[in-house]
């Protein structure tokens, strides 16, 4: 059975990444990008359903883990009754091939080891044909289903039964490199790899990659692999970020609240690109933005909330029951059908992120300010539109408060661009229609007797959601609606002192059970109790939600206080994106309160 979803961590070539169980077994990899069908694929099954086990055949054998300083390089260093071992795990940067390396040092005693490969291609539906051979000083096992091929290179292996295992022993200073290298099955194999000087040039790239970034303020750790996260589920070639590296990890274990998470979302692209800017990452954010154009280019009226790593559109959701799900999770979903909702935030979060892009000297060109307009158009059009929401509701759609706050957002922002930039375009339309939208927002999104904003126009429920609308510069954090708005948060939504996204009880998003708090929303009310003055508050509760990563500095989507169990996909960069946001507000807060006591 799978590992709790804490006992992972990630090593990543910013092509796609592999899941590193704390038992030695990578129980999920897809290559050769984060969205192909999965090679690995125990994490929602058993281990028939294939991984790679590399750790001492010793059962009682204890292990701990770190990243090799600032880079996705995995070292377990393994523990047993005859002796100390390391294992280096990584996936090479920059050598335009989809290789894992694996790497197992002898520290001192001797130690036998135990490696157990299973290849299930396509999700677990391909048995590959396997041979093996003589290959100069070692052996290279090659496998083949249909359009994939691997091959493995080290010391040989046995079949035995539906799978491939050797065991192998070292002593203190004998090192035993094992590559596995994906290539289309239609090509010869690619040849063998030089192991140092890519774990070398690797570990290289990541320290450059990190010691960019700008932040001085508290929680450093957490925010620099925060960062690294958010390059690691970066697609190198088209810049699109996944929200996660995993599909249908549940939200309520043993449910059916499990979704594809290996798709670009463009609420994420609007906060990565105000985190990258921010954080000295220039050419990332240049390139985030390329995308982002690319992605939105054509009519507004066909404008998607998610798309490909490459912009594609065609995302069609369906229940793979070759894998049975995470611990029993079930279905397993691969495509993601919300790809098809009207969201009326996201035109919002694209301006917004946009907006920070002007800020930073990015000029607009001939293409990206017209398509603006042009959204803007469409804004004018479909603004009063009830939509899917910010969590994408599978129940009735509705006229959620957030949505229109963000359609606000999309006309403040474009009002800016021509006070502000000296752009053209029709100033006093947009500035009579967003004063129709507040004064909306504010008779139908308000409710005077709870004396909080609500989830949905004329509606009692309140949404996390709309702990965002003092960030996105709609309401003051210390504004009395928005201080009401964060009291009935607290009293509605706060179960064992985190956040839930809604009341799922209330049966708006038309699904049976429940969940578990959602990270992003506890980071989105430090934010938000920082800005309005309860600084030492945001940082108990930032030192809490800090506490839940795992022992590598990663975070899933959600978490269980009671069983002190990370939930869903994971690593989810909305997560790690929340926590960088709030680490930063907790640091203007932290300078603010230092200069009023100067």
């Amino acid at each position: 059975m799978s590992l709790p979803i804490e006992d992972y961590a990630l090593i990543s070539d910013c092509q796609t990444a592999a899941l590193v169980g704390r038992d030695g077994s990578i129980d999920w990899l897809c290559m050769p990008r984060y969205d192909s069908p999965s090679t690995f694929g125990a994490l929602l099954g058993t281990e028939d359903h294939g991984r790679w086990l590399i750790a001492p055949s010793e059962g009682g054998a204890t292990s701990t883990r770190t990243y090799r300083g600032d880079s996705f390089i995995l070292v377990t260093t393994w523990t047993t009754s005859t002796g100390v071992v390391e294992v280096i795990d990584f996936m090479p940067h920059g050598n335009n091939r989809s290789d894992v390396l694996r790497r197992v040092r002898g520290v001192s005693g001797t130690v036998e080891m135990t490696e157990e490969l299973r290849i299930r291609f396509s999700y677990a539906t391909a048995m590959p044909w396997v041979r093996q051979f003589n290959e100069g000083h070692g052996f290279a096992l090659i496998a083949v289903a249909g359009p994939d091929g691997l091959v493995r290179r080290g010391p040989r292996l046995h079949a035995a039964g539906r799978r491939h295992e050797g065991r192998y022993t070292v002593t203190a200073g004998q090192v035993v490199d094992v590559a596995l290298t994906w290539f289309h099955a239609y090509h010869r194999p690619p040849e063998a790899v030089d192991f140092d000087s890519l774990l070398t040039e690797t570990a290289g790239w990541w320290t450059h990659w990190s010691d960019m970034c700008r932040h001085d303020g508290p929680y450093r750790e957490a925010v620099i692999r925060s960062m690294l996260v958010l390059r690691a589920l970066t697609h190198e070639e088209t810049g699109g970020i996944v929200a996660a590296a995993t599909t249908s990890l549940p939200e309520n274990f043993g449910g059916v609240r499990n979704w594809d998470y290996r798709y670009v979302w463009l609420r994420d692209a609007a906060l990565t690109l105000s985190v990258l800017l921010s954080h000295g990452y220039d050419g990332e954010a240049r390139a985030w933005r390329d995308w982002l154009l690319r992605a939105v280019a054509g009519d507004p009226e066909d404008l998607q909330i998610m798309y490909g790593l490459a912009g594609e559109r065609f995302l069609p959701e369906r229940e793979q029951e070759s894998l049975p799900g995470y611990q029993g999770a079930a279905p397993v979903r691969i495509g993601n059908g919300a790809a098809g909702q009207f969201q009326a935030d996201v035109i919002g979060e694209v301006m917004l992120a946009l907006s920070d892009s002007r800020k930073e000297g990015d000029a607009e060109n001939a293409f990206s300010w017209p398509l603006q307009r042009a959204m803007m158009n469409f804004v004018k059009t479909n603004w009063d539109r009830p939509d899917n929401g910010i969590w994408e509701i599978r129940g009735d759609l509705q006229h959620f408060t957030h949505s229109r706050v963000m359609m606000w957002v999309a006309l403040d922002r474009a009002i800016s661009a021509v006070n502000d930039y000296g752009l053209a375009g029709p100033v006093a339309e947009w500035e009579r229609l967003r004063g129709v939208v507040r004064e909306e927002i504010e008779s139908r999104g308000f409710n005077t007797e709870l004396n909080t904003y609500t989830q949905t126009y004329e509606g009692t429920e309140v949404d996390a959601s709309l702990l965002l609308l003092s960030q996105v510069g709609y309401a003051s954090p210390t504004d009395p609606r928005m201080l009401g708005t964060v009291a009935a948060i607290e009293r509605e939504l706060m179960r064992d002192g985190l956040v839930m996204r809604y009341r799922a009880a209330s049966g708006i998003d038309g699904l049976p059970g429940g969940e578990h708090p959602f990270l992003a929303c506890s980071f989105w009310l430090v934010e938000q109790w920082a800005a309005s003055g309860r600084v030492a508050e945001a940082t108990t509760l930032m030192n809490r939600l800090v506490g839940f990563t795992n022992d590598v500095g990663l975070l899933s989507e959600e978490y269980d206080p009671q069983e002190k169990r990370q939930v869903g996909n994971t690593p989810q960069a909305f997560s790690h994106l929340a926590l960088v946001s709030a680490a930063d507000a907790l640091a203007r807060a932290t300078t603010k309160t230092t200069r009023t006591r100067l």
